[in-house]
């Protein structure tokens, strides 16, 4: 069994966000009193994946910062990209960090709760064994705004529908998915090639498994997805104490900039 570690993408502008992203970075947009990374940092160390790499670019300095806490000393580090890369620009130029080991590759705009240990489980012991990926999938409540995937009886994708009219059902990419070492090196042998979800997926059309979250997946890119996970169940902070970062974090407006905002 390969060794995990994870990229979480932090990178983005946050656009659709605006302009509550204008002055605030949208991979620490709160759900509740916590930034949505901190969830997911939290979801990987009490998974076991306890080496982390966080890209930066938007408000790099305001995540690093968060990043810069005593909690996340010595598992998470980061890495500014001056120019966005494109998901697979960034695996690419990191290809060292990630040689040799299961990749855990997350877009860390989803707010996501599940069994994510089982996440782990299901790539490691239950895939089939010719696949390379493990691709989260949901069901999506409006399936013309994502990607939708067909698969066959053993879960195996063989069709992907990207943000189409009236797609052939509702079980969506989660933009949340494990790979291993052949896709990295993939990736790394062709360099022009930057998006993940367009110019990566296609090419692996019958070696991507999936494992479906059951539990709560929403993209808060969007201000709606936003505002509705304020009403989610959040699981208990990994890290309950509170420290002065955490303390700042509390009276800041965008709490109230969230709430006031017209969708």
């Amino acid at each position: 069994m390969n060794k995990v570690k994870a990229l979480l993408l932090a990178a983005g502008l946050g656009t659709r966000l605006s302009p509550l992203t204008d002055n605030w970075p949208k991979c620490l947009m709160p759900i509740g009193n916590r930034p949505l990374l901190e969830y997911w940092l939290g979801t990987l160390y009490s998974s076991g994946v306890s080496e982390v790499l966080v890209n930066l670019h938007h408000h790099s300095e305001k995540v690093q910062e968060f990043l810069n806490r005593s909690r996340f000393e010595g598992w998470v580090s980061s890495v500014f990209e001056d120019t966005l890369l494109g998901t697979a620009g960034t695996l690419r130029a990191n290809k060292e960090y990630f040689q040799g080991c299961t990749t855990l590759l997350v877009h860390a705009d989803n707010w996501c709760q599940c069994d994510f240990a089982d996440f782990l489980n299901y790539h490691h012991n239950h895939r089939p064994d010719h696949c390379l990926i493990t691709m989260m999938t949901f069901e999506s409540p409006t399936p013309e705004t994502c990607g939708i995937v067909e698969t066959d009886t053993a879960g195996v994708v063989y069709a992907f529908h990207e943000k189409t009219n009236n797609p052939p059902g509702n079980r969506a990419n989660g933009a949340v998915y494990l790979l291993e070492p052949e896709a990295l090196m993939w990736i790394n042998e062709h360099p022009n090639i930057s998006d993940f979800s367009t110019e990566v997926l296609p090419n692996f059309i019958g070696k991507i498994a999936t494992w479906d979250n059951y539990g709560i997946h929403r993209d808060i890119g969007a201000l709606p997805m936003l505002q509705l996970a304020q009403n989610d169940p959040q699981q208990k902070s990994y890290w309950p104490e509170l420290d002065s970062w955490q303390i700042e974090f509390l009276s800041h407006p965008i709490h109230q900039q969230i709430a006031q905002a017209v969708v």
